[in-house]
């Protein structure tokens, strides 16, 4: 059950990255998170667009564009090497939708957010790691 956010100043993607952006962030997530390719986890894949309006957002030192990308995802849903995987893929992913290059990925911030076991509800009920767990087992296309 994971979400990614990302937040960008309104103009810096470009038309075409910002038609894809957001699935895209979605199935990159997904991808790390080991869920399984199937209907039900792709809806549950939710991806926001944030476009921050002009002059709200620079830094000390220039007013170029910054990216940031919040994900949160059930706590252990991520090992350290999957943490690392989506940092990275996400960062290629917004450097590509802005139609910008590896040499400025420190403009793109990747924060991953754990939620607690027992913190997170949908459909009216709490939802725990395992049962995500076993309900992604049950739903597996590569079992």
């Amino acid at each position: 059950m994971p979400m990614i956010r990302l937040t960008a100043p309104a103009g810096a993607l470009t038309e075409q990255g910002r038609q894809s952006i957001q699935r895209d962030l979605a199935a990159v997530l997904l991808r790390w998170e080991g869920a399984p390719d199937t209907a039900f986890f792709r809806a549950q894949a939710w991806s926001y667009l944030t476009e921050l309006p002009e002059d709200a957002q620079t830094t000390a030192e220039d007013d170029a564009p910054r990216f940031l990308v919040e994900v949160t995802v059930p706590q252990g849903a991520l090992s350290e090497r999957r943490k690392a995987g989506l940092v990275e893929e996400a960062t290629k992913a917004v450097l590509a939708a802005a139609g910008l290059g590896l040499d400025d990925a420190l403009r793109v911030w990747v924060l991953v957010h754990e939620q607690p076991e027992g913190t997170w509800g949908a459909g009216g009920s709490v939802i725990r790691y395992a049962d995500l767990m076993a309900l992604a087992k049950g739903q597996r296309t590569d079992a």
